[in-house]
């Protein structure tokens, strides 16, 4: 019992330094949106819904992409009432803060070499939601892919990325944000050091100096259709089964992604920094009518996405690498026009609440008993029929076949 003159103990508050990492602490990216527009935001129930599958899935680090909206405010919020709810409940945020550049997503010509107007708002919003869950936020993140040069729409140079960082280690500094909190920006590997040497430059460097850590992208899927030297069926190969061809492939598509992470890693260690490098995304398709479907690299199917899950958990919780897989939920808004467009098909659960073949085995384990989305159980995609899944998986091209529609 407490003496009546003794205080109580101040509670330990976790941070980014104890969560990134940890592989009892699993990281995903989240949007929620259910909806053919992002219009319609998720519902405080709905995103609680959310957060209780994630919960049991062993997630308790979410990313999220802006602050423009709705639905990060709102996610906080559902989270925090969950934290009442629940002393137990445990889920922590890395908060993204959008950056454009002049002209952004408008008819008039993109100016790279100025930045938005709305920045300055948006990461306002940032600091204010940071400030009023701290014990949620643990990472703010400047910018998504906001300075590889394909983002063509919207990309910034370093230096606005630069700009904001500062901005907000600087009241670090002043008391004005937690001095726990850590500030990075979530981008391309490339946009990192980690491949052409056009983006080494000295703001880059000075932004790796900046950061608390690096959050880099990854997507071997992608590259199946713009790099696919490493995907195709390699000579030696002919000869293997289907099934073997595809697990061939898909260990190439795990080495191909450690191999870009190497890259940032050894760039940053060359400046003579040495501070953590993570995954802010990853992830791999179930369907494409585009690139990466039947008439393209024939990377997209929910087998090969759930052997990447498997390869890309097993090797970043082994080597203590925090992993924010893209994503949670498949998302209907992203390519709204085209159902079966690739970018509707990221999720690990469909939109009528299917677990695809990537966590099956939770599933089994029984860890979504008694929890619902949109009214659905939690229930395997194929009911469950590996055979079946399997029926409709085809491998990689052979690197001779020259009909292939790359």
């Amino acid at each position: 019992m407490q003496g009546r003159n003794e205080k109580p103990k101040a509670e330990k508050q976790i941070t980014a330094a104890d969560i990134l990492g940890n592989p009892n602490y699993l990281a995903m990216s989240y949007g929620g949106y259910r909806k053919k527009t992002r219009n319609v935001q998720p519902t405080l129930n709905e995103l609680k819904e959310d957060m209780k599958i994630l919960a049991a899935m062993g997630v308790k680090i979410l990313r999220t992409y802006n602050v423009q909206l709705q639905q990060a405010p709102n996610l906080l919020k559902a989270i925090s009432e969950l934290k009442k709810e629940d002393p137990n409940f445990e889920m922590y945020v890395m908060l993204g803060a959008w950056i454009d550049c002049e002209n952004a997503w408008t008819d008039r010509e993109p100016n790279h070499e100025i930045e938005s107007e709305q920045n300055k708002g948006e990461i306002a919003r940032a600091i204010a939601l940071a400030k009023q869950y701290p014990d949620i936020v643990k990472v703010i993140a400047v910018g998504n892919e906001a300075m590889v040069k394909w983002a063509t729409s919207y990309f910034v140079q370093p230096s606005v990325i630069l700009k904001w960082v500062t901005h907000l280690q600087d009241l670090k500094k002043k008391g004005q944000l937690p001095k726990d909190l850590w500030i990075t920006s979530s981008d391309d590997f490339s946009s990192w050091g980690g491949g052409d040497a056009e983006y080494h430059t000295e703001d880059l460097n000075n932004l790796i100096r900046a950061v608390d850590y690096i959050s880099m992208h990854t997507y071997a899927m992608h590259n199946s259709h713009y790099n696919p030297a490493f995907w195709l069926v390699p000579d030696e190969e002919v000869m293997l089964s289907d099934v073997e061809k595809v697990e061939a492939a898909m260990q190439r598509a795990l080495l191909f992604s450690q191999q870009q992470f190497d890259g940032v890693a050894n760039y940053m260690r060359r400046l003579g920094i040495n501070k953590p490098v993570h995954i802010g995304e990853t992830g791999w398709a179930t369907i494409s009518n585009e690139h990466y479907g039947a008439d393209g690299s024939k990377a997209a199917d929910e087998y090969k996405s759930g052997r990447y899950y498997q390869l890309m958990r097993e090797w970043t919780n082994k080597e203590m690498i925090s992993c924010f897989y893209f994503e949670a939920f498949d998302e209907q808004w992203k390519d709204a026009e085209n159902p079966l467009g690739s970018e509707n098909h990221f999720g690990l659960i469909n939109l009528i609440g299917q677990a695809k073949y990537a966590i099956w085995d939770l599933v089994d384990k029984g860890v979504f008993k008694g929890l619902t989305r949109d009214g659905q159980s939690i229930t395997k995609t194929y009911n469950g029929n590996k055979d079946d899944l399997l029926s409709e998986v085809v491998p990689p091209p052979h690197r001779m076949e020259t009909a292939i529609n790359f």
